[in-house]
């Protein structure tokens, strides 16, 4: 997920250290999110975090 979104950003003409911070903060910030509309954050998948983005 994590290097999904920085590619994308790199795509999109973002510098690799703006492209990485970013990245890092919207995979956590949506984990986050994910996590908090769950009732066990053991039944976290990648397919939710998608979904927070």
């Amino acid at each position: 997920m994590l290097a999904g979104i920085i590619g994308s950003l790199l795509a999109q003409g973002f510098s690799a250290e703006k492209a990485a911070a970013v990245g890092v903060y919207w995979h956590g910030a949506a984990g986050d999110l994910a996590a908090s509309n769950r009732v066990s954050i053991g039944s976290l998948v990648a397919g939710d975090i998608v979904e927070a983005l």
